[in-house]
């Protein structure tokens, strides 16, 4: 089914790709995933694709099929973070009132997924992410990472821009649009009551400061 709005004859490779996947629960990328998981769960946990599994939405997001630019696909175990206490049992506290397991973690699994590949490979810089899979216990996501080494990045005006000290693991910072919505910032009107950050708005709107001498 095509999406609202959009006329096929004007449709390329890439927009029929990117409605293909707007119908996760069509019988065809129903069963692609399902294949698609087994396979992805006989591989590490992170590993390097040859090439990304969704290129429509890869190049929205910034990819180039060109020299510097990689993506890596890595597994993250799903659900909340448990609080470790004695055999899953907290005392006083009804079973359902989500004490134990109902932790919920502040930033979400694509943002960790772009953490633990930043961590493995030191010597380059996290672009974007998305999701391609997910099965009863793990989420798949490929990130899409930069070499800001490599001469044809540093000479392409659109990315030589990541090559900065300052975007230094950016994954780590709140920096990429996943960690950006975990921080709970934005753009735009309505959003200056969170900018710079959260903390630092509470924080001046909290404190009071005089000169020393008035």
């Amino acid at each position: 089914a095509i999406h609202q709005g959009v006329s096929s004859s004007t449709m390329g490779a890439y927009k029929y790709m990117e409605e293909l996947w707007r119908k996760k629960q069509s019988d065809v990328l129903r069963f692609l995933s399902r294949v698609r998981v087994w396979e992805y769960r006989q591989l590490p946990a992170i590993h390097r694709c040859s090439r990304p599994q969704r290129p429509d939405k890869a190049r929205r997001l910034g990819y180039k099929a060109k020299q510097g630019y990689v993506v890596y696909r890595v597994r993250v175990r799903r659900g909340t973070r448990k609080r470790p206490v004695r055999k899953g049992i907290i005392c006083g506290k009804p079973s359902s009132s989500g004490a134990v397991s109902g932790v919920r973690f502040v930033r979400s699994l694509r943002n960790v997924a772009e953490e633990r590949v930043g961590k493995k490979c030191g010597n380059l810089r996290v672009l974007n992410s998305y999701w391609v899979a997910s099965d009863g216990m793990y989420k798949f996501f490929e990130v899409i990472l930069v070499d800001p080494a490599h001469r044809v990045i540093r000479s392409d005006p659109r990315i030589n821009w990541i090559c900065k000290a300052v975007m230094k693991h950016r994954e780590l910072r709140g920096l990429t649009a996943a960690g950006r919505k975990g921080r709970g910032v934005g753009k735009g009107h309505g959003n200056h009551r969170f900018m710079p950050s959260r903390r630092a708005v509470w924080k001046k709107h909290n404190s009071v400061s005089f000169q020393r001498f008035r």
